[in-house]
């Protein structure tokens, strides 16, 4: 039985969003998985599915340089009161610690990881946030 019902992926790197989901799918982390490949693409579909109170992924991850709406720029856009509930990781190559600093300026932002993600890290996440 999957770990979550509904699972978000935001990335424009078609390999990654591969990867993720396949490990996802084999691990049975979540029972759907929703991609986009920018910021402005999750928003559009996300903030209105928040606004009217209707079901909304559990966990995030999100990248942040993205064409155009890059990580930041969603989290502005996205954050409300009432996306408390989800737990949000930002999923990046960059090691900058302006960056990683800066990631801890935004409650709903869980952690920073730097990819790539391993099976094993992605099952430790999930069974972290299932506890």
């Amino acid at each position: 039985m999957p770990k979550f019902n509904h699972v978000c992926i935001i990335d424009d790197d078609p390999i990654y969003t591969f990867t993720t989901r396949k490990i996802m799918e084999i691990g049975k982390f979540s029972k759907y998985i929703e991609i986009f490949k920018n910021g402005k693409e999750a928003l559009d579909a996300l903030k209105p599915r928040v606004e009217a109170g209707e079901k909304v992924p559990e966990v995030i991850f999100l990248d942040l340089n993205m064409p155009i709406m890059d990580g930041w720029q969603f989290l502005d856009e996205f954050m409300t009161p009432n996306t408390q509930k989800i737990v949000i990781y930002i999923v990046s190559s960059s090691i900058d610690p302006v960056d990683i600093n800066k990631a801890k300026e935004y409650s709903l932002v869980t952690n920073y990881l730097v990819k790539p993600i391993t099976p094993e890290r992605l099952k430790e996440l999930f069974d972290k946030m299932e506890s």
